[in-house]
């Protein structure tokens, strides 16, 4: 058989190898328009920054050397510029030579991946200052304009992975970075409080935040930039990360069928269907960035440009192809971003996707040391679970902190993949020792709130809902301290600090049925509050998820 590969890094290279591995007789080509095949395209940032010292660290795999091991016809250079499903062939353009050929194919697998969105803006053709960040040579660009030009400011476009990790390694050079974002957060997979806290730590380390404001133009041959809202910006540099589109000219070209935002629809064996009859070609396959994915928490159409899918999806195609019955991949979207001392990771679908689903759902906070807090170095996370009130089904988590963010967001993500409930967090059995944990680990702490929700035994109330209930006049305790209620607290609540709630008790001038809003920091004394006020005999207890912490970080003002 003879196989087809259009384009390399996760998606092809990972393909061509499986094929390889499940294969010796087949014919495997890997075409692929740029230089390299193989590369750690996430690693590109931090190579800019100097954190990854050694270039040549990028390369997964040499072409000589998968030549060599894989027996593989790897053509760098070789741009793709039409495929011919009728005929199974495609037209090839030999880049450095300028020569066209064609080349027949029994089996196709698209992995064109995705292009940054680089709008025509006003001013940009003059400049020789703005960048986008996709593979080597964008990199390399970026690295010679900051060695042959004096930069001390750069600018930017986008809040999302690609720009966030790129203004954090610029600012490790010494360089003023200024994020501009057109929404009124960074990081759209989290929800606006959770954002804030990476709003607070770019800050915290001289990164400037312009946030719901966009681009214009640029002027002075890209040294300022035009903002909509009528400001500008002084800049030596300008990275564009605005977001990505499908690499879909090919398939659009050979009539395959394309979904709402341009990417490849496919079967769920990954062919693609003809765009005019709805046909499935069962010759033609398209993987990674490109292809239009389901979502794991409803099963809604989707596209999630992340390494692993990519990997995953090329896998699969590749055993497919050599008669492995396969099953397709639905996505949860786990990611884990680096920002600066903070992690930030998320699953699943945030509160904003939710709300646009019309899907009920609760949500919880716990603030939890990542490991024992009597050990040195302990700190703390931030942990965001949403979920089906009724069912206990997990849609997704958010986790900020340091150290052990990650092992937290991977269990959660392993339960939901499991089809566990939120209910089955709080029966996690989860190594522990001082250094890596606690005896009831935070994970755990999720599940038991999850559990006192569902046996009523109070109910949450969110940051957002406190204007409205300080205007229909609740009662609000707050149970902290008097040093941290001063520092900052609900406009009208009383201060009757945890430790003297009982002997205070007659301060509660509200009937038994009343409903009373407690907080403290973070919801751990609010909760042992409850505890008291329940056997007590008051019914009408709720508590303040996320503690006046998740108020707190709702109010910060990023500059």
């Amino acid at each position: 058989m003879k196989i087809i590969i259009v384009g390399g890094v996760a998606g092809g290279a990972t393909t061509a190898t499986r094929l390889r591995r499940l294969s010796e007789k087949d014919e495997i080509i890997l075409l692929e328009k740029d230089e390299y095949v193989s590369f750690a395209n996430c690693g590109l940032p931090y190579h800019i920054g100097e954190v990854i010292e050694d270039r040549e660290d990028l390369f997964v795999q040499t072409i000589p050397g998968m030549k060599q091991r894989y027996n593989i016809d790897i053509r760098n250079f070789s741009q793709v510029i039409s495929i011919d499903p009728k005929n199974k062939q495609v037209t090839v353009k030999k880049v450095l030579a300028d020569k066209i050929y064609t080349e027949s194919y029994d089996k196709l697998i698209l992995s064109t991946g995705a292009k940054p969105i680089k709008p025509p803006l006003k001013g940009m053709d003059d400049a020789d200052n703005i960048f986008t960040l996709t593979n080597v040579p964008s990199m390399d660009a970026i690295i010679n304009y900051k060695k042959t030009h004096e930069v001390k400011k750069a600018t930017v476009i986008g809040g999302g992975f690609i720009g966030v990790e790129v203004a954090e390694n610029l600012a490790h050079l010494g360089i003023e970075v200024t994020i501009i974002e057109k929404l009124p957060q960074i990081m759209r997979p989290f929800d606006f409080e959770m954002a804030q806290i990476l709003h607070r730590e770019l800050n915290k380390h001289d990164v400037k935040l312009v946030l719901g404001d966009g681009i214009s133009g640029f002027d002075n041959l890209g040294k300022t930039v035009l903002l909509e809202s009528g400001k500008t910006i002084e800049t030596d540099m300008t990275i564009l990360a605005i977001g990505v589109l499908p690499n879909n000219e090919l398939p659009k070209a050979a009539n395959l069928k394309l979904g709402p935002r341009g990417h490849v629809v496919v079967s769920e064996t990954y062919n693609v269907y003809d765009g005019s009859t709805g046909e499935v070609n069962k010759d033609i396959y398209a993987i990674g960035d490109m292809i239009e994915v389901y979502d794991f928490v409803d099963g809604s159409k989707t596209a999630i440009p992340l390494a692993w899918p990519a990997n995953r999806q090329a896998r699969l195609v590749a055993d497919h192809i050599n008669n492995f019955a396969i099953k397709e991949t639905k996505l949860l979207g786990a990611s884990i971003i680096k920002v600066f001392n903070k992690t930030a990771a998320s699953v699943g679908n945030n509160e904003g996707q939710l709300k646009m689903k019309k899907l009920p759902y609760t949500a919880i906070f716990a603030v939890r040391a990542n490991h024992a807090s009597y050990y040195p170095g302990a700190s703390d996370m931030v942990m965001k679970l949403l979920f089906n009130p009724e069912t206990g089904k997990i849609y997704g988590a958010q986790i900020i902190g340091q150290d052990g963010v990650d092992k937290r967001i991977d269990i959660i993500s392993t339960v939901m993949k499991t089809y566990g409930t939120v209910y089955d967090l709080s029966d996690l059995q989860l190594a522990y020792a001082p250094p890596f944990g606690s005896a009831k680990d935070p994970v755990n702490i999720l599940g038991y709130i999850a559990e006192n929700l569902k046996a009523d035994v109070y109910k949450v109330f969110h940051y957002y809902d406190v204007d409205q209930l300080v205007e229909k006049g609740a009662f609000f305790l707050d149970v902290r301290t008097e040093e941290e209620f001063q520092y900052g607290h609900i406009k009208t609540a009383i201060n009757i600090p945890i430790d003297e709630l009982r002997s205070r008790i007659d301060e509660i001038r509200v009937d038994k049925e009343t409903p009373i809003y407690i907080n403290c920091e973070s919801g751990a004394r609010s909760y042992n509050a409850l505890s008291i006020l329940k056997n007590l005999g008051y019914t009408n207890l709720f508590n303040l998820t996320g503690g006046f912490m998740s108020i707190r970080n709702s109010k910060y003002l990023p500059k």
